[in-house]
């Protein structure tokens, strides 16, 4: 792990990977370490608002990773499979429609982490094997609620918005509600289940 001071009251630190930041995170707020915000990303992990960030880095050194998925609360996903890229992936994936609805469905997600917008979780979990490029363009329009992949990540559009990813189908489930106690369905460490209908 490397640490990088951000401005005066932030820390960041560097992982190998996804799964590395979600379990630092994860680490990071059972054992209450002193930061205001904790925030995972692809391979890093900011710690905002921390008062003392000789204190912090000592704290970090005694993080060793897991290797264990967060056992987060567990959402199920209805999704309607009429997405413009099944076929795509059907032939990326050596099967027919069917076959791509299995698949994906067949997978516990989790979430590893937000951005893009409100609401938006990049959820880890596909096989490697089953990684699809994104669009060579992107789409200037992806309405809300498009469940979709690229490269190794699945997620779902919380609103509508241009987008790149390939395109499955669609969940009528609201990602993101400022009025809900906590307003993102999928916070980062969520296991998520897609379930056809």
């Amino acid at each position: 792990m490397h640490l990088h001071p951000v401005g005066r009251s932030a820390v960041l630190a560097e992982v190998a990977d996804a799964a590395e930041a979600l379990d630092l995170a994860t680490w990071a707020r059972s054992a209450r370490v002193a930061a205001v915000e904790v925030v995972p990303a692809a391979r890093t992990v900011l710690f905002d608002g921390v008062d003392d960030p000789v204190a912090l880095a000592a704290r970090l050194r005694g993080w060793r990773p897991s290797g264990e998925l967060p056992a987060g609360d567990r959402v199920e996903v209805p999704v309607v499979y009429d997405g413009p890229d099944l076929a795509f992936v059907a032939e990326a994936w050596g099967t027919d429609r069917d076959g791509v609805v299995a698949r994906h469905a067949a997978v516990e997600y989790v979430a590893a982490f937000c951005g893009f917008a409100p609401g938006f979780s990049y959820l880890s979990g596909l096989p490697p094997e089953l990684a699809v490029p994104r669009l060579e363009s992107p789409r200037a329009r992806v309405p809300a609620g498009s469940v979709g992949l690229a490269g190794g990540w699945c997620g779902v559009y919380p609103t509508a918005s241009p987008g790149g990813w390939r395109l499955l189908g669609r969940t009528d489930a609201t990602l993101w509600d400022p009025e809900r106690d906590r307003p993102a369905l999928l916070p980062p460490g969520t296991r998520v289940v897609f379930v056809p209908r």
